[in-house]
């Protein structure tokens, strides 16, 4: 099995920073994608940023300038640099990742969700 463990998300004012991280860990072959995506109270939840192997990245149009996803191959980590933090981005963070396991099977996994919360 894999497990995906976020960490980082907390309570910032308008225009702070927050890094969130995502470890994975487990019977893990290969990892072929990793992202982030967050829902907010009565939304959908919606990409925020993904990449696979760490050169081709995609971002919400809502966090370009403003996040950078980046990630550890080595580690299997992926994390979330998110500066000039609006209150529109307060959301519960989920991380997710494209898994090829040991016995060569893809499944797609979710952490556990961080929040982040912006407000003066």
């Amino acid at each position: 099995q894999v497990q995906l463990v976020e960490s980082g998300g907390g309570l910032v004012q308008p225009g702070g920073s927050l890094r969130l991280s995502c470890a994975a860990s487990g019977s893990i072959f290969r990892i072929n994608a990793m992202g982030w995506y967050r829902q907010a109270p009565g939304k959908q939840r919606e990409l925020v940023a993904a990449t696979t192997s760490g050169v081709i990245v995609n971002y919400a149009d809502s966090v370009k300038g403003r996040f950078t996803i980046s990630r550890d191959n080595t580690k299997n980590t992926v994390y979330l640099q998110m500066n000039s933090l609006k209150p529109e981005d307060t959301a519960v963070y989920y991380c997710n990742a494209d898994v090829l396991t040991l016995l060569r099977n893809a499944n797609n996994y979710w952490g556990q969700g961080t929040q982040v919360t912006v407000s003066s």
